[in-house]
């Protein structure tokens, strides 16, 4: 979380309410939630940590400065402790709801990680529909891995995932090297179509120039090590 001091009970609500309803029907026997705040600078520190102090499966992960989405997402991943962990954002992008297919393709298709793609994001502009287009066709030129819209934040991933892939971005293109790193080192990846819900308060800054650019430096840098990766030898 940036900034979002106006999402973040919404967020927690919903992932609450998700929590509540897996461990019901004995999908699982307990969850945790782990908030990271990337250096906010409006309220998000102190309602996360009263949230916290409120409810004992509710953790919080504080930036000192602003790493963006790749540091916050392994600042999340190194706090959370789950055989199977969910990363998403705080703008509720999609219905929690959701996650019980996700989990049961999971189970279905022995996967180590399911990953969602939106039906029509054309809400937030064709703009940025073009930008995820032709990111996504980078992708597959630069690795030989073809996924649909590989940057949606709703990744399910397996805890051997995180325990053999070591990731190395720190912005934006951490969720392709998350992807492509499965596929290389032999992982299943699994993707399925959501309805997608764009943000309405607050200001995505996803696409913005100086993203866009640090996204194609670590991509182009990772090249090389990436397309080296193999599956480890029984």
């Amino acid at each position: 979380m940036w900034n979002e001091e106006e999402y973040l009970q919404r967020a927690l609500n919903a992932a609450i309410e998700l929590g509540d309803e897996l461990i019901a029907n004995g999908t699982v026997q307990d969850y945790e939630m782990v908030i990271v705040n990337d250096a906010s600078t409006d309220a998000t520190p102190q309602l996360a940590d009263a949230a916290a102090a409120a409810n004992p499966r509710i953790k919080v992960v504080h930036h000192p400065v602003n790493r963006k989405l790749g540091g916050s997402i392994k600042s999340g991943f190194a706090a959370s402790t789950g055989d199977v962990v969910l990363y998403t954002d705080a703008d509720l992008p999609f219905d929690f709801r959701e996650v019980h297919k996700a989990l049961r393709l999971m189970h279905q298709y022995e996967a180590d990680i399911v990953a969602a793609y939106r039906f029509d994001r054309t809400d937030e502009g064709y703009v940025r529909v073009v930008y995820s287009f032709l990111y996504n066709i980078m992708v597959r030129a630069l690795f030989g891995c073809r996924f649909r819209d590989v940057n949606f934040a709703f990744k399910l991933v397996r805890r051997n995932v995180l325990d053999n892939v070591h990731l190395t971005s720190e912005g934006s293109f951490i969720d392709a090297e998350l992807m492509v790193s499965a596929r290389k080192l032999g992982m299943s990846v699994v993707q399925f179509g959501v309805d997608y819900f764009p943000r309405t308060r607050g200001v995505s800054t996803l696409s913005s120039p100086s993203v866009i650019v640090k996204i194609l430096k670590e991509a182009w840098s990772l090249r090389a090590h990436l397309n080296a990766l193999a599956p480890k030898k029984s």
